[in-house]
């Protein structure tokens, strides 16, 4: 016990000292200091002033340069000299080192191991001597002059950074465009809006709040995270973990189905085969993006699942299988929810007649408590056994909605449909947002997902409608083929579509209630199309 804290104190003492002595035998003594250092990113070197301050001459053998452990380098300088440096004497000394991520707000401590012989008549003895007097303090030196001051100071700014590099701006500007569409436009802005502000937060220089290494290779490289490291996670670091472990599109499930109304699918059970026609955008484009954009695999199922309009289920299925493209995909898929009522009108009227548009459907059935209530149960449990990786997904949304239907547990249900729906759609959005950095989403695969997106989503609202109108080919009553559209799962948003397109055409007929039976459909389809797609892909 008495040496582990001897061995304490002798550590705390060591680290006290910002020279520490270097000694040789008899009198002579040997001691250093060292100033002016600084770093120079262009040619990768540390450069420095190393003074003699002791009595005696030192012959100078090795000088090896070390660094503190919340930095990485990538390369040691290690460097021989065979020179005598004499009492009071100072050499400049360069030390080859590449510091990653060089940030001159955040230097970090530099360490050096000299090992040097005493050049005295007596004796020669080698020894080692360790300095970590390199700090922030002396890579500015005092003696520098105001206006190197004043240079030294803008050159840490932002500034300096987003003028080096046009990418940031345009990634700046971006995300002033999304957080004007959702403010002033009001398309899905309870998620756009973060999305935005996440998007900005990343993309501000030295903010140090996402770290795309801590994620890299769609792992969570969890050793990262210890404080003994080389990179201090932000707060949005942690925020993601959320997104990258499948928590928050969880979460939103369970607030999706606290909030929807199953009866119009139960009444109605030919709806469903509309939400699951709807599904057909996403493997259309899946062989388009593999076909046409050279896409893998992985990357065209995570483009392909925007066409099922539901934001948590791509971002489920992207932070899977192509977590690298998380930011376009989301913001992709959001932005298309939020353009429904402009994109989805002249496809539904380009593919029916003014007849069919004008079709009255005849008045649901009224569902029953008891159906509503067995219908999440076995959803779950035939969804869980026909595609298992979907199971995450479709098991809250059926959790979400039991807690709706079943009377007993309204206080849950109350706080699933505001306070934790919420809280989770903010963390979700700005974390989502901060994957959005400029070496990521300004390259050629972004433009290829917008583009590949706004097919998805079109195929997928002509495909509900192209199956109403082969079903009316078999059916007695018929179906007004508008509904089919609401198969995409943007609930309720697709619904409302198809119930004011229905109006203009019959002011008289009400599609809504019609609507949310493949509207919710679609929901379910689409959280079973990623679950195939992880299945076969993941």
């Amino acid at each position: 016990m008495k040496k582990r804290i001897f061995a304490a104190l002798l550590v705390v003492l060591m680290l006290a000292l910002s020279v520490l002595p270097c000694f040789a035998s008899g009198d002579s003594e040997l001691s250093f200091a060292t100033k002016n250092a600084a770093y120079d990113k262009n040619t990768k070197t540390i450069t420095f002033t190393l003074a003699n301050t002791s009595m005696v001459e030192a012959y100078i053998q090795t000088i090896t340069f070390v660094c503190d452990a919340d930095k990485i380098v990538t390369q040691y300088g290690g460097i021989q000299y065979g020179a005598l440096i004499a009492p009071g004497q100072e050499v400049v000394l360069k030390i080859n080192a590449e510091i990653k991520n060089y940030n001159e707000k955040n230097i970090p401590g530099f360490g050096l191991t000299i090992n040097c012989t005493s050049n005295t008549n007596e004796v020669d003895l080698t020894v080692e001597k360790e300095m970590e007097d390199i700090t922030i303090e002396n890579i500015f030196s005092s003696a520098a002059t105001p206006m190197e001051a004043v240079k030294n100071f803008l050159a840490q700014t932002g500034f300096a950074a987003i003028f080096a590099d046009w990418k940031i701006v345009v990634m700046l500007l971006i995300s002033f465009v999304l957080m004007y569409l959702a403010i002033v436009k009001k398309f899905e802005p309870l998620l756009l809006l973060p999305i935005a502000f996440g998007m900005l937060l990343t993309n501000l220089p030295g903010a140090g709040m996402f770290h795309e290494e801590l994620f890299a290779d769609g792992h969570v490289h969890w050793d990262l995270f210890g404080a003994t490291n080389s990179i201090t996670p932000g707060l949005i670091d942690y925020l993601y973990l959320g997104v990258k472990l499948g928590i928050y599109p969880c979460l939103i499930f369970l607030g999706v189905g606290a909030m929807t109304d199953f009866g119009p699918l139960i009444a109605n059970p030919k709806s469903l085969l509309l939400g699951a026609a709807a599904q057909l955008g996403i493997f259309i484009t899946y062989v388009a993006a593999t076909s046409f954009f050279g896409f893998t695999s992985a990357e065209a199922a995570s483009t392909g699942i925007i066409g099922g309009a539901d934001g948590p289920t791509a971002i489920f299925v992207t932070t899977r299988l192509a977590p690298h493209l998380l930011g376009p995909i989301a913001v992709a898929a959001y932005s298309y929810m939020a353009l429904v009522p402009v994109i989805q009108p002249p496809i539904m009227k380009l593919l029916t007649t003014k007849k069919e548009r004008q079709i009255v459907m005849k008045p649901l059935r009224e569902v029953s408590k008891t159906e509503k209530i067995i219908f999440p149960i076995a959803i779950t449990v035939f969804v869980a056994l026909l595609v298992p990786s979907a199971a995450p997904l479709v098991g809250a949304l059926m959790l979400g909605n039991l807690a709706k239907e079943c009377g007993v547990t309204e206080r849950l249900s109350k706080t699933v449909q505001n306070e934790l729906m919420n809280i989770v759609t903010i963390f979700l959005g700005i974390s989502v947002g901060a994957t959005a950095t400029a070496d990521t989403f300004l390259e050629f695969k972004t433009l290829a997902i917008i583009f590949v997106g706004v097919v998805a989503f079109a195929v997928g609202s002509a495909g509900g409608v192209l199956l109403a109108k082969f079903m009316n080919l078999f059916l007695k009553n018929k179906i007004n083929p508008l509904i089919g559209s609401a198969g995409v799962s943007a609930v309720p948003m697709a619904a409302r579509v198809s119930q004011t397109v229905g109006q203009k055409e019959n002011p008289s007929n009400f599609l809504l209630m019609h609507a949310m039976g493949p509207n919710v459909a679609g929901v379910i389809g689409s959280a079973i199309a990623a679950g195939v797609l992880i299945a076969l892909f993941g």
